[in-house]
Formats: C-alpha cells, sequence, structure tokens
C-alpha cells in the first residue's frame, strides 16, 4: 500500500495527516490525545470493517483447530488460527480495499467499534473531529463516504459478512450524501491492478471523468 498505492498520496483516513515514507506522522494542528501516545507518531494501517467483525463467522477464530497448537503445546484461536487455516479468512483480512492508514492512536481507540452518529458528544482527539462514546464511533465527514464504499464493497465481496440493519441504513445513506472524491477513484484503480478486482460501489462513471482528465 505505501509502496504502490499511496506513494504520493501519504494522508490519513480520518485526520488527513500526512506521514512520510518511514511512516512518521506529522499531526495536524491542534492534535491531541491522552491515550496512546507513542502510537500517536506513526501511521497504521487499520481495517475500517474490523477483522473481529468478519473473523467471528469463521470457526477457526471461534472455536480454535486440532493444528492451532503453539511451539509449548498450547492450543489457540482467534486471528491467529483464522490466519493459518483459513484461506478465504486470509483473502478478507489481506483486501486492501479495506485497509487505510490511520493514526495509531486514532486506530487503536478505534477499536473494533462500529460507526454511528454521536451527536451530543465532544471529539476524542482536538482537531480531528471523530468521535467516541460507548463502544460507538462517529468519524469525520471526510472519511464516510470511503467508509461506507467500503463497507458495501465487502458484505457484496464476501458473502458471509453481513451488516445488521441498522448499520446497512447508516452505510447506505451515507454512500449517497459523500460522493466518491477523484483520490477515492484513484486508490480503487491502483488496487484493482494490484488485485484484479473491482469495488463496483466506487463510481465507475464518476471516476472516468476523474482519471480521464
Amino acid at each position: 500500500m505505501m509502496e504502490k498505492v499511496y506513494f504520493d498520496h501519504r494522508e490519513t483516513l480520518y485526520c488527513g495527516a500526512t506521514f512520510d515514507e518511514k511512516k512518521r506522522i506529522t499531526l495536524p494542528v491542534g492534535f491531541h490525545t491522552e491515550k496512546y501516545v507513542k502510537r500517536a507518531k506513526r501511521v497504521e494501517w487499520e481495517h475500517v470493517v474490523p477483522a473481529e467483525n468478519f473473523g467471528r463467522t469463521f470457526g477457526e477464530w471461534r472455536d480454535g483447530h486440532p493444528s492451532c497448537v503453539d511451539s509449548k503445546g498450547k492450543a489457540f484461536r482467534g486471528r491467529n488460527c483464522a490466519s493459518k487455516m483459513n484461506k478465504e479468512y486470509r483473502y478478507m483480512q489481506s483486501d486492501l480495499y479495506n485497509l487505510y492508514p490511520t493514526i495509531g492512536a486514532v486506530n487503536a481507540m478505534r477499536s473494533n467499534y462500529n460507526f454511528t452518529m454521536l451527536p451530543d458528544v465532544k471529539p476524542a482527539f482536538g482537531s480531528c473531529l471523530v468521535k467516541i462514546d460507548s463502544r460507538k464511533v462517529e468519524p469525520t465527514i471526510e472519511s464516510r463516504g470511503q467508509i461506507a464504499r467500503t463497507y458495501l464493497y465487502m458484505e457484496k465481496r464476501y458473502p458471509r459478512y453481513k451488516m445488521s440493519k441498522s448499520q446497512k441504513q447508516l452505510m447506505l445513506a451515507w454512500n449517497r450524501e459523500y460522493p466518491v472524491t477523484s483520490w477515492e477513484c484513484v486508490r480503487a484503480d491502483r488496487i484493482r491492478k494490484i488485485q484484479g478486482n473491482t469495488n463496483v460501489f466506487v463510481d465507475i462513471n464518476q471516476c472516468f471523468k476523474f482519471l480521464n482528465r
């Protein structure tokens, strides 16, 4: 992603922070965090649809597998077991359309929480207007369209993953309200060339106008 997708657009999804080729972050003016301070200094690659959200649909994640035993003979399950034993899980967790650069502290505090609207909650990071409360997250306006089209893509691409009714309604609304941007088109086109498939929710006709200027 660093070398083939984001090489000329090193900017994080939620806060618009820039980063260099060594993953060093330049935080936006007014950004602050009291938690995960060290992680605020580096870029991390986040699964916008959290791996746990689709990982728990795999038996290897929930229950383990006879072959998931470490060097000390202890059985393990979860992400590592699913990654070791299930090819479909590996495809899902490594899907480039679902990976975005974020400030490490934001990634940590977002955790695997679902997105929603939190009108009465103060931003968690100062000038970066991400809100977090009661295991829910309201993302920045600038990120909502990309988030929506990522969730819709993951559900269509991998039928075992299903959003809740309320989450699906929110993503459909954000998809309508926040149109595809020129960078989103460039990003999707680069991933298509690497991965070999398209995100059909990144509108082809709109992107054609952007990519052929």
